[in-house]
């Protein structure tokens, strides 16, 4: 359930963006994404268990300055693909800089001395594949449909639902099978001694 805490501002956002004006949606984005990220600070998580929640506070400051300053902008027509795109962005890079973005949310759920493990950590990188995966083909599928059809709802916001959903259920059933597998190799190394 963390990784859907961590995802309310663009949920809540793209389905705002169904029903509201563009600018008051990355008002709204940005309110969450703050407010997400100190409440966090004040439960005492460190920043790098919330990659995408500060992520998310910049991508909506970007948004709602440029919505308000230059609210006439032919941007907002593209902005759930750039809002995937921004999402792909921070989990490529934080694959590229050798930090998923996936472990600081992992080492909240986990005995910390897991956390220097290398299988912990493999399943870290594999998890933040999908994610960025998942990322890339919803930015890639948005800016299709928006440029076929512009005004186009219902695709778009299931397009942004299942671009969580599956990630999150590979996540979660990733996990259960890499701990069921770990469990199963220290019964049978017990076995041998």
């Amino acid at each position: 359930m963390n990784y859907l805490r961590s995802f309310a501002p663009w949920i809540v956002y793209a389905i705002a963006t169904t029903q509201l004006d563009w600018r008051l949606c990355a008002l709204i984005g940005l309110v969450i994404a703050v407010a997400l990220v100190a409440w966090e600070l004040s439960t005492g998580k460190g920043l790098e268990s919330m990659v995408i929640e500060v992520s998310a506070a910049a991508f909506f400051a970007l948004v709602s300055l440029v919505a308000f300053t230059l609210p006439d902008a032919p941007l907002h027509e593209n902005l759930l693909a750039l809002s995937s795109a921004w999402l792909a962005l921070t989990a490529w890079g934080s694959l590229a800089i050798r930090q998923p973005f996936t472990l600081g949310i992992a080492r909240t759920m986990v005995p910390q001395e897991i956390w220097d493990n290398p299988v912990f950590r493999r399943t870290n990188v594999i998890i933040t594949m999908v994610w960025a995966i998942s990322f890339t083909v919803e930015g890639i599928a948005a800016a299709v449909i928006t440029a076929a059809a512009p005004h186009v709802v219902t695709p778009i916001v299931l397009l942004r639902i299942a671009s969580f959903v599956v990630p999150a259920v590979f996540t979660v059933r990733y996990s259960k099978y890499v701990r069921a597998r770990a469990v199963g190799s220290a019964g049978e190394r017990s076995l041998e001694r």
